[in-house]
């Protein structure tokens, strides 16, 4: 059955994410560490301390390195190990992707992983790989058959409100069989464009801003990740932007 009641999702890379999340009003999260390569699998340690420490709904990324979604043995049973580890410390589902090297689902993949998942009675969420498959709607056909939850995605754009179209399209012909999540680059100001438009019922945001650290670079070393002005930050979860995405979704 397919929730219709409005939801926000706020994607963590951390710990304190999950805090100033949870302080914003946020109900459920997608947590990640390293954000900055689109997110891998998270910490246990934040995990378990947000189960223990909050009621939030807690989705766990599984995704063992950056760059795409064609994973070896080697690679996709650390990701069965870390998804069952996880599940075990109290996550409340697990997103993932697996794609073969044609850019379709990796249909045998996925169903080991909504096997293991629904073994915990936990959601099973496909994340943007979606997103650079060649045919969206014979990908989340496939991926209703695997039994799928949900499905993360900026209909194949960039931006989510550049995919609109797309999204309007998949969550119009599928969304009675999977949930549609619209994510990158939502935020209170064009969620409400998205709900109506789009006709889907959650979003998926980052509610960023920015942290200093001095340490960051020095004058011949850099652990910068992001262009100027920001050279010396890093970002984290606004409670502020959190709350005012709240108050536009769930009014």
């Amino acid at each position: 059955m397919v929730n219709k009641m409005n939801q926000v999702e706020i994607c963590c890379g951390s710990y304190q994410d999950g805090i100033a999340a949870y302080k914003g009003g946020a109900k459920r999260i997608e947590l990640n560490s390293a954000l900055s390569v689109g997110g891998l699998t998270p910490s246990v340690v934040a995990l378990r301390r947000l189960k223990k420490e909050t009621d939030l709904k807690v989705m766990c990324m599984v995704r063992p390195r950056a760059g795409g979604f064609c994973y070896d043995k080697m690679d996709t049973d650390i990701m069965m190990e870390e998804a069952r580890m996880l599940l075990e410390q109290g996550a409340d589902g697990i997103v993932f992707g697996f794609l073969k090297e044609d850019k379709t689902i990796d249909e045998e993949k996925t169903k080991d992983m909504v096997k293991l998942i629904k073994s915990y009675q936990k959601e099973a969420v496909f994340h943007r790989a979606i997103d650079v498959t060649i045919d969206i709607d014979e990908a989340i056909q496939c991926l209703i058959r695997c039994g799928v939850d949900r499905i993360l995605t900026s209909g194949q754009k960039a931006k989510a409100m550049e995919g609109i179209e797309c999204i309007a399209h998949i969550q119009k012909t599928y969304g009675d069989k999977i949930q549609i999540l619209p994510g990158s680059g939502m935020n209170a100001q064009n969620a409400k464009e998205m709900l109506e438009k789009a006709q889907v019922h959650q979003i998926h945001s980052s509610c960023k801003s920015y942290a200093q650290d001095p340490t960051t670079v020095s004058q011949y070393v850099t652990y910068a990740y992001m262009d100027a002005p920001h050279e010396s930050d890093y970002d984290q979860v606004d409670a502020a932007l959190v709350k005012q995405l709240v108050d536009v979704v769930m009014r």
